[in-house]
């Protein structure tokens, strides 16, 4: 494993590179972030220069006897380079994440949360930590004429063309520290490895396709990339019918995404996105249907969010309810492959039920209590409620509840936040 001083020291360095430079930025309206505006990037230099992050520092309460309390630092750092080449525009992007060293390899508690694998075995009611090196990707935007637009992008590690903005970047979550349930349905492979796209754009409409690698990273969070052959694709097409509203559609084949579970993976997502801006802040929602086609079946997956920022003000609420496979969270089995028993219990049934359904609804809110040298910090907190299908109740109970109090800490970001953006987008 590479050393762990290395990453770490790249991180802070590239986070707090823009300090100095960003009090001389002009001003923003407090809670109304600007989005970055390509138009306007050559204005002043023939390089245009980003950057976004944040870190929570979270005290993490999971209901249920197969939760628990704890205290989670989830983070992420992105920059961006863009100058005009040829015809057109080059962009640079680089994504870090310190959680390999904030949060660990087991990441941090989130019941009936399913995805990547701990020590060989299913990482159940937890949230995996993302790699340090989460995209580094290079992107060229030109126009062909007639009105169409042409992006072509490449990436070691970075976002195939599949499933709507990932949470991190989805306007909708800005403000919500968790990880979806059904992450591994809708965005999980926005840290995907090997990743060439193309796309086609004109007017109100945009076609993306994909080809990469389709296995989730491995459990070695400080390594590049883990490199495999591109034997997965996607393609994905949006409509922007007016500023405010982005529609999205998404189907790919994902080649043996998880370590754990044999067999491919065919998923499709649609979402609807709404945003719109005002002088004191904004507001955004999104719906999303997801499903993924396995070996063990559909598992289907329905989401909403939205969040609302008035001045130093914000709320923000998550409606999920997904099928999951019932035998995976109870001990740690498919029950397609057999009676492994990799995770064990006192009390193991004889045979799994398949598919269940689980419903999760959560209200937070956060304050904005400082900005300073144009530092964003604030502090939030949020409750989750959950119903309980009657095979998982022996296990989680009827009613767990869940809660987060956190502080929240962004860079400066002159240039605006970096909210709905993708890979290989506008």
């Amino acid at each position: 494993m590479p050393s762990v001083g290395r990453p770490i020291a790249v991180f802070l360095i590239l986070l707090f590179a823009s300090t100095v430079a960003a009090p001389r930025a002009a001003a923003q309206t407090p809670g109304a972030p600007p989005p970055h505006d390509h138009a306007a990037m050559s204005a002043t230099s023939s390089w245009h220069l980003m950057q976004d992050g944040v870190v929570f520092f979270n005290f993490n309460d999971q209901g249920s006897p197969r939760g628990g309390e704890e205290l989670a630092v989830q983070n992420w750092w992105m920059g961006m380079a863009e100058r005009p080449a040829g015809s057109g525009r080059l962009r640079f992007s680089l994504m870090l994440s310190l959680e390999p060293a904030t949060l660990g390899s087991d990441g941090y508690r989130e019941i009936f949360q399913v995805g990547e694998t701990l020590d060989g075995r299913p990482l159940i009611d937890r949230q995996h930590p993302h790699d340090f090196l989460m995209q580094g990707s290079i992107a060229w935007r030109t126009p062909l004429g007639r009105g169409y637009t042409l992006t072509l992008a490449g990436a070691p590690v970075g976002e195939p063309a599949l499933g709507p903005v990932a949470f991190m970047h989805r306007a909708s979550a800005f403000e919500n520290p968790t990880a979806p349930l059904a992450h591994h349905t809708f965005d999980s492979t926005h840290i995907a490895m090997g990743v060439l796209t193309a796309g086609i754009e004109k007017g109100k409409f945009q076609a993306e396709g994909s080809l990469f690698h389709g296995g989730e990273p491995d459990e070695e969070r400080w390594d590049l990339m883990d490199p495999g052959a591109l034997d997965s694709w996607s393609v994905r097409g949006w409509y922007r019918p007016t500023a405010a509203w982005t529609l999205q559609a998404s189907h790919g084949f994902l080649k043996t995404p998880e370590a754990h579970e044999p067999g491919d993976v065919r998923r499709t997502t649609a979402s609807a996105s709404w945003m719109r801006k005002r002088a004191s802040g904004w507001t955004a929602a999104t719906v999303a249907y997801g499903r993924n086609n396995k070996l063990g079946g559909d598992f289907n997956a329905f989401l909403g969010e939205a969040t609302h920022v008035g001045g130093a003000n914000a709320c923000y609420t998550r409606v999920e309810s997904l099928q999951v496979e019932s035998d995976v969270l109870r001990f740690g089995e498919h029950t397609f492959v057999g009676s492994s028993k990799l995770v064990a219990h006192e009390h193991v049934p004889e045979t799994g039920e398949g598919r269940d359904v689980v419903s999760a609804f959560t209200f937070g809110g956060l304050r904005t209590i400082a900005r300073p040298w144009a530092w964003d910090l604030g502090a939030g907190a949020d409750v989750t409620f959950y119903i309980v299908p009657d095979s998982l109740r022996p296990y989680y109970g009827s009613s767990p509840v869940s809660f987060h109090v956190f502080f929240r800490v962004r860079p400066p970001a002159p240039m605006g936040r970096m909210m709905e953006t993708t890979m290989a987008g506008r």
